[in-house]
């Protein structure tokens, strides 16, 4: 498509995609000269999130006009190709924990402010997900606790084979899910909104004109738009100051559009911030500790490293769900022992 090879650019790693980025000819309905960019799903990728809508792009194609900032779409024969955003992400700007400038907040709370307007009968893109796995209406704890579910069956237990010995040397027991189901009840209702699930520092894009881009919408589901917000800050990291200035610009933008948007946040945030640590606690483990199974044996400085950062997930879950965090040395042998015995070909321990 590119007409040269040469000028293709990739591939570029993101955490769950090679993405290959080139320049289009004319013929492909550009206004102006761009490139585009096609990706593809890293190799034995483990996938943690649900996803609620059948395209990505089908779902872009469907906020054309109602939320700004999203990628325009290219649409080369066959296949809907989205325009790379030139420009640099949030996070290579201002790195995780820092400050961000006044202006870009802003529109953050504007996209806010456009998703509580997109209702779930609103919108025309195909779901997968099915009406089982929905929650109703404003039922803010049934979608919560799809949420839950979704992380006990899909990343708790279909990995116990491999993982089973590691969790609950960790103190990841069987009764982990009901001490979170206790901490995190009796949500207010709310109504519910288009959330896009995701939104990180890398996920935003700044241009030379200091537009805000928003990309990978892949997470994106119809949902409490407490949680959006929640999941926001929980990755932003924002400094203590800004964020409380962005729960209240938050509150006052969603209350705008679509009124009780943020009725008990103050009760429910804390709530569904606890959630997100319990839900990193179980991912986690797992992505720290399967680099180690592909290596004979482990480097004393990589387990210290695995086990650190275990440790430091473990200790941001101990209120939801109940226990107490292992010394270092504890996590260690757990990473030894996991390692001893776990098959990298199988996935799953040793006889």
């Amino acid at each position: 498509m590119s007409g040269d090879v040469g000028a293709v650019e990739g591939p570029l790693h993101g955490y769950h995609h090679e993405t290959y980025v080139f320049p289009l000819p004319g013929g492909t309905g550009l206004t102006e000269p761009g490139r585009g960019k096609c990706r593809e799903p890293r190799p034995g990728l483990l996938w943690f999130d649900r996803r609620c809508f059948a395209s990505e792009e089908q779902l872009l194609r469907a906020l054309e006009g109602r939320i700004e900032g999203i990628p325009d779409l290219i649409q080369a024969d066959t296949v809907s190709l989205q325009r790379f955003i030139e420009g640099k992400t949030l996070g290579t700007l201002y790195g995780s924990g820092s400050e961000i400038p006044p202006s870009i907040v802003g529109q953050i709370v504007s996209l806010f402010r456009q998703l509580a307007r997109i209702r779930p009968d609103s919108l025309a893109a195909d779901r997968t997900c099915k009406s089982v796995d929905r929650a109703a209406e404003g039922d803010t704890s049934g979608f919560l606790e799809r949420l839950i579910l979704f992380t006990e069956e899909r990343v708790y237990q279909r990995n116990m084979p491999g993982f089973k010995g590691l969790f609950y040397d960790l103190g990841l027991d069987g009764v982990s899910f009901t001490r979170l189901r206790g901490h995190v009840s009796g949500l207010t209702r709310r109504p519910f909104c288009l959330l896009h699930a995701d939104l990180h520092r890398e996920n935003f894009v700044v241009d030379a004109e200091d537009r805000l881009w928003t990309i990978d919408w892949e997470l994106a589901l119809f949902g409490d738009p407490l949680y959006d917000l929640a999941t926001h800050l929980y990755l932003m990291r924002y400094p203590e100051d800004q964020e409380k200035r962005m729960i209240r610009d938050w509150c006052a933008a969603v209350e705008s559009v679509a009124p009780g948007s943020s009725a008990g946040w103050k009760g429910d945030l804390p709530k569904l911030l606890a959630y997100k640590r319990a839900q990193s606690v179980f991912t986690d483990v797992i992505r720290t500790a399967l680099p180690l199974a592909a290596q004979p044996t482990v480097d004393g400085s990589l387990l210290a490293h695995a086990s650190g950062k275990i440790r430091k997930v473990l200790s941001a879950a101990e209120e939801p769900l109940g226990f107490t965090t292992p010394t270092a040395e504890h996590i260690t042998a757990s990473l030894e022992k996991w390692h001893d015995r776990y098959d990298p070909i199988g996935g799953k321990p040793l006889p």
